[in-house]
């Protein structure tokens, strides 16, 4: 945290300004997200430019955009920072098309078999799954779509901590590696409903420890042996109705959901209320877990879990405005489990 605030005011001071101070930002950068490039000449989109070039020059231009947009945010025109973190050598196009692999699936009509609505009165403030121990460590994908495993993965860990009393990751990597069959492409992408279709199919899933994260498509090598979750059906949620997701987060517990994340704004957050008004709800392209939801300063915000690692947002946490009109399509699918 201290090392990127140095870097964005090392950043907005060299702008425009001498080379070497920018190399420097630029050497601390890469030395901190431990970054390497192929100094050879690249092909197709890279004619003529080495990798680090071209990545060199990528990074100068989310600089500019970061800091440009916390320059406003000190000025009060934005309720949220933005942070150069490890994606910053990546332009929007490749973040969502190598990172944001949600498949879009059509919603069926939520059957609340095991849901009783909550009287308004009964609905907390504010709920955190985080302090009940139902939420595992924030993991990395990287350079893989496989956002969609890691949602499903985080709303079945908290049922199997309700039912069983303790929290066991549960491995992204099989899904990944297992449900081909189900209709899943791997890092390709992939539903989160035929997550949880494969995990009852199987009749299982292995824990994390057991099957572990590659960051790549492998062979299925589930085995019964490290079986640490299972699923007996799935819930869809009514399209774009923050009010039940709420009262479903607050009786439930963690919920996945999909989410527009193609937006610069989201690929470089930092910290604070996401509130951005173009974050459209009809282009979601992203997986996510929401484990809880509060108010801040009079605004009400969802508290959700990425799988981009902890250099990301806060601590690997967004807060995305609640209540905006299912904002960045937050509410427009989403799903839970039941054991």
């Amino acid at each position: 945290m201290h090392i990127l605030c140095g870097l964005l005011l090392s950043a907005s001071l060299v702008l425009g300004h001498s080379s070497p101070a920018l190399n420097r930002v630029w050497d601390e950068w890469t030395t901190q997200h431990r970054k390497t490039y192929d100094n050879q000449i690249a092909q197709s989109v890279f004619v003529f430019q080495t990798e680090i070039a071209f990545r060199r020059a990528v990074w100068e231009k989310n600089m500019q955009l970061v800091v440009r947009h916390n320059q406003e945010a000190s000025a009060g025109k934005h309720s949220f920072t933005m942070g150069l973190n490890h994606l910053a050598d990546m332009t929007a196009e490749e973040v969502n098309e190598m990172l944001n692999g949600l498949k879009l699936e059509e919603p069926i009509h939520f059957s609340n078999g095991t849901f009783k609505e909550m009287s308004g009165s009964s609905i907390p403030q504010s709920v955190d799954w985080r302090k009940h121990g139902l939420v595992s460590p924030v993991q990395n994908q990287g350079l893989c779509g496989s956002c969609w495993a890691f949602s499903s993965v985080g709303a079945l860990e908290g049922q199997m901590k309700k039912r069983a009393g303790v929290l066991v990751p549960l491995s992204p990597q099989n899904l990944v590696d297992c449900s081909t069959v189900d209709g899943n492409l791997g890092c390709r992408g992939g539903y989160i409903s035929k997550a949880y279709s494969y995990i009852i199919r199987n009749g299982g899933i292995d824990s994390e420890n057991f099957y572990p994260y590659e960051h790549k498509n492998g062979k299925c090598r589930y085995s019964v042996k490290g079986k640490a979750g299972h699923c007996s059906d799935f819930h869809i949620l009514p399209q774009g109705d923050e009010r039940t997701l709420q009262e479903v987060v607050a009786s439930v517990g963690p919920v996945s959901v999909a989410v527009n994340a193609r937006l610069q704004s989201f690929h470089f957050y930092r910290g604070g209320l996401y509130n951005a008004p173009d974050c459209n709800p009809r282009f979601i392209n992203h997986a996510v877990l929401v484990v809880g939801y509060g108010t801040d300063r009079g605004q009400d915000f969802w508290l959700v879990k990425n799988s981009w690692g902890t250099a990301w947002g806060e601590q690997g946490f967004i807060r995305i405005a609640r209540n905006k009109r299912n904002l960045c399509g937050i509410a427009s699918f989403a799903v839970y489990p039941t054991v």
